[in-house]
């Protein structure tokens, strides 16, 4: 799985961009995690920014669009197959970094790893 890549699962609406899924609620496995405040459609380098407003304090963390499990377009929410503690932990966005090869690999390697903090492995962003 790329973890860059939007599911197959979720059709073509989201890889034509026909969906915008900004402002949509988000869904960890848990619970609740915030709002879509920024969602790209770039083939193979898609990610959401999330605003977790007064959750974590405001934080606003990148989900790359692999770890979507499914959209309710009616209901306006996504849901993802992380938990609320892995994307707590997760490291926070940086708007400046998003280009940053170095700083998606590592990303995308906390969430390929299921969420396993990068401070445990040593990573540092």
């Amino acid at each position: 799985m790329d973890v860059w890549t939007y599911p197959s699962e979720l059709g073509t609406a989201l890889t034509d961009t026909s969906m915008d899924i900004t402002g949509f609620d988000v869904e960890a496995l848990d619970g609740s995690i915030g709002k879509v405040d920024e969602a790209t459609y770039e083939i193979g380098r898609s990610y959401l920014v999330v605003d977790t407003g007064p959750w974590i304090f405001g934080k606003k963390v990148m989900l790359p669009a692999g770890v979507i499990r499914s959209i309710d377009e009616a209901e306006e929410r996504v849901f993802v197959n992380r938990t609320k503690d892995e994307i707590k932990n997760s490291p926070e966005f940086d708007d400046s970094l998003v280009s940053d090869d170095t700083y998606r690999s590592r990303l995308g390697s906390y969430y390929d790893r299921g969420g396993q903090g990068y401070r445990e492995h040593g990573d540092t962003f």
